[in-house]
């Protein structure tokens, strides 16, 4: 067996001392203080910029004030980006009031709403009828102003919180001038104040717009793109003429 010298003279039963060994105590626990939890995160509070743009427009009490309290407010980041505050332009005892979508790289520049080739081609369509607005009297006078008063970058389409951040300073620019008839300029512009688009379905036909009359009409820049869409838009200037008769 290759045993060459016995250690004990009576043979040890390793089985029983296996079983008589006592066992190992369990691990205790360390009494280490417990880690605190991470304190909340403070809530965020999110400014509502329509609230406080309706703050603003209803607290301004003319023209003047109405400009200052656009040009106050700071809810919209395409002020940022904008030369100019385009407020408006025209007549403002004019018995209409063209509400167009946003300015461009000529009228941010300048200021002024329509005022580059599309502004151009809008005052010869209006001087067609008998009206401009240049014009002294209010009868023959136009009035313009647009949705947003910031040009968007690159004149990419206005987004939709945009617009309803800047819808009431449009009414309360309306409710101040005060027209007989409103001019909605373009999709976007429909969009805004009637809640729908589809300029060419809506065109020529006659809606209500912050308790006025209001006449869907496409945009100069489309005409200049469609020049065929031009005796369409001359139909709709003869049904505004009508309607300023009518209500006269």
């Amino acid at each position: 067996m290759g045993v060459t010298e016995a250690i004990g003279d009576a043979p040890v039963n390793r089985y029983e001392l296996e079983e008589a060994a006592p066992k190992p105590k369990a691990a205790q626990p360390s009494a280490l203080p417990k880690k605190s939890a991470p304190p909340p995160r403070p809530v965020e509070r999110r400014i509502d910029y329509v609230a406080m743009a309706k703050q603003m427009a209803a607290g301004a009490q003319d023209l003047d004030g109405l400009r200052a309290a656009m040009g106050a407010f700071e809810g919209c980041e395409l002020k940022k980006g904008a030369r100019n505050l385009v407020f408006a332009d025209g007549n403002p005892a004019a018995r209409m009031m063209i509400i167009g979508e946003a300015p461009g790289r000529d009228e941010d520049r300048e200021g002024k709403p329509f005022v580059g080739r599309a502004g151009q081609l809008l005052d010869k369509m209006f001087d067609a009828i008998g009206m401009g607005r240049t014009a002294p009297l209010s009868k023959d006078a136009v009035y313009i102003t647009n949705v947003l008063p910031w040009r968007p970058p690159q004149d990419r389409d206005p987004k939709p919180d945009e617009v309803d951040m800047l819808m009431p300073f449009v009414q309360r620019h309306v409710e101040l001038v005060a027209p007989e008839v409103l001019v909605l300029m373009g999709n976007h512009a429909c969009q805004a104040v009637l809640g729908k688009g589809g300029i060419t379905r809506l065109r020529g036909h006659w809606g209500t717009a912050l308790g006025r009359p209001a006449l869907p009409m496409v945009h100069p820049a489309y005409l200049l793109r469609t020049p065929a869409a031009k005796r369409e838009a001359w139909a709709d200037l003869l049904d505004l003429q009508a309607k300023l008769k009518e209500l006269a």
